[in-house]
Formats: structure tokens, C-alpha cells, sequence
């Protein structure tokens, strides 16, 4: 039987990540083979991987990548199962060592089928199941490519990209606002103008059959009842929507008795109101039409406009 020595065992967790313990036990079964003990080693992740493949991989590690010249980005993110382990430093690490490596490839797939110092990264994934004894898989993968590409991480648990037309003074600074817009708002396209007015109508009607859902057991229990939208995207509010809002506006003040003289420095104000409320939908799912959260008097496209470029692309990952 061959000698193991404390060197031997240093060298194999150095290159596994795996335990004192695990790595001395991987040795003395391999007889001090160092090949064999990481084979050991990756077939003990390949029993825990099969073991724990029904469990929930919602916690781990969000992280982003950007090329030299900032004209490439990627994002993903590192699963395991408890928030003890995604925060673990060895856990982070491999989590950014994965995401410089996935900036080189266009899908999860291509990604994980790739080398991971002879290994592929799916069998480095394997590895690391039998490691740290959870479930690890990659989970969100995105990739951006941009005149300029910023991002921004937020405590590791959501990560974006934003791209724009051109690399401008301060381009770094308003991508990662941008980016910090994606991550704490979200959004599925950049502008209202995007939306199909059939799924405008559709979200709009499964909207409001929450909502009288919600007013019917209100009513049964003496609560007030919330306000049913007729409208929920700009893209429904014409010209005569709000000249008929402006109409209305001038009708409540007349009957709350405000003189006429000072209709035209309240009515704005009114308008606008009017459209925030019936602009949910935008909010929600268009980037440029949201209020922008570090300065929520203006839109992200107003915050945009300021910088004489447009924004080419977004991404987003996050944990759970």
C-alpha cells in the first residue's frame, strides 16, 4: 500500500476543492494513484448528484462578466440548494471562474459540453455535488453583446446587462444604472411600442377578472373595493382616451367648486396622474417606460435620452 502524505492530499484538494478528509480517503482507495483518487472523487458527486436530483437548487450564486472592452458580457448563475453554501467563498469563486468561461459560448448547452481543465464543465458541476455534498447546476446563462456592455450584481442574487449603441464618456455609469433598473424592476422588452395589442387585451382582461374576483369577497366582508382598469398600457391611451380625461377633470373640479382660472395649473397634474394608473402594464414590463428607480420623477427612457444614445439589448438572471 502506497504512503500518503500530507503533500499528496494538498495537491488533490487543491485541484478538486474537495475535503481533507475526502481527499485522504479518495487516495488511500486509489493506493495513492493521484489520477485514480480524482476519479474517486468525481464518482462520489456522480452518486450524490443522482441522489439529490429531485432537490430544489433555489439558492447560490448571481455573477456577470465583462470582456476588455466592454463590447461582451455574461451573466449566470451558480445553483446549490442552501444559502449557507452560495455564500461560501469557495462556492463564489467558482461561480466567477465559471461565468469568464461561459463569456466565450452562446448557450447553457455549448457552455456546459466545454473544458474545464479536462474535464467538461457539467462533469466539473458533478464534481462539485460530490464536494460540497448539494445539488449544483448552472442555472441562469446570458450572454450580451453591445457597442458598450455594463453590469451590475446585486448581492449576488440577481444579475443584468444592459448593451448600448455607442461607447460614449460615462458609458460605465449609465449601463450599470440601467442594468440596476433590470435587476431590481425587471422587464420583458424595452418600450410599450413593443407590445402586440393582443397581449395588451389579454393581460388587461385577466387583470380585471383578478380584480372582481378580489371586489366580490371585499364586498362580502365590508372592505373597500379596488378600482377596475380600463386601460393598463399608453398604447391604449389615444388622443380621445385623454382629451376624455381631461374632460372629466374639468367636470370634478368644477363640482369640488375650484375657480376656472386655476383648472390649468391642476388639470396637468391630474393627466398625469391618470396615466400612471393606467399604465401598469408598462411599468412593469417595459424597461424605457418604468419610473427610474434612482430618480423616480423621470422615466428610464427620459434618464437615457440625457446620454444621445439608445439601448441595444438588456439581460437578466436571478436565483430562485
Amino acid at each position: 500500500m502506497a504512503t500518503i502524505t500530507a503533500a499528496d492530499v494538498n495537491k488533490l484538494r487543491q485541484s478538486t476543492g474537495a475535503g481533507m478528509m475526502d481527499c485522504k480517503k479518495a487516495l488511500v482507495e486509489a493506493d495513492g494513484d493521484f489520477d485514480k483518487a480524482i476519479q474517486v472523487l468525481r464518482e462520489k458527486g456522480q452518486k450524490v448528484a443522482a441522489n439529490r436530483s429531485d432537490r430544489e437548487s433555489s439558492e447560490g450564486a448571481a455573477v456577470s462578466f465583462i470582456n476588455a472592452d466592454n463590447t461582451k458580457g455574461a451573466i449566470i448563475t451558480l445553483n446549490c440548494e442552501t444559502d449557507f453554501v452560495g455564500k461560501n467563498e469557495a462556492f463564489v469563486t467558482l461561480a466567477k471562474e465559471l461565468v469568464e468561461k461561459a463569456i466565450n459560448f452562446s448557450s447553457k448547452e455549448e457552455f456546459l459540453a466545454s473544458d474545464f481543465n479536462g474535464i467538461t464543465v457539467a462533469e466539473k458541476l458533478i464534481e462539485q455535488t460530490g464536494v460540497i455534498g448539494e445539488k449544483i447546476e448552472i442555472g441562469g446563462f446570458e450572454i450580451l453583446e453591445g457597442a458598450f456592455v455594463g453590469s451590475y450584481v446585486h448581492v449576488n442574487k440577481i444579475a443584468a446587462l444592459t448593451a448600448i449603441s455607442a461607447a460614449i464618456p460615462n458609458a460605465d455609469v449609465l449601463t450599470k444604472d440601467v442594468s440596476m433598473q433590470v435587476a431590481s424592476m425587471g422587464a420583458d422588452t424595452l418600450s410599450y411600442k413593443d407590445f402586440d395589442p393582443a397581449f395588451v387585451e389579454s393581460e388587461l382582461a385577466a387583470r380585471i377578472a383578478v380584480i372582481e374576483k378580489d371586489n366580490e369577497e371585499a364586498k362580502r366582508l365590508g372592505k373597500t373595493l379596488k378600482n377596475v382598469p380600463k386601460y393598463i398600457s399608453f398604447s391604449q391611451l389615444t388622443e380621445e382616451v385623454i382629451k376624455q380625461a381631461e374632460e372629466d377633470a374639468k367636470a370634478e373640479l368644477k363640482a369640488e367648486g375650484k375657480p376656472e382660472q386655476i383648472w390649468d395649473k391642476i388639470i396637468p397634474g391630474k393627466i398625469q396622474r391618470f396615466i400612471s394608473d393606467n399604465t401598469t402594464l408598462d411599468q412593469e414590463k417595459a424597461l424605457l417606460d418604468q419610473n427610474f428607480i434612482k430618480d423616480d420623477s423621470k422615466k428610464v427612457g427620459d434618464y437615457v435620452k440625457g446620454y444621445n444614445v439608445e439601448i441595444t439589448g438588456f439581460k437578466r438572471v436571478t436565483l430562485g
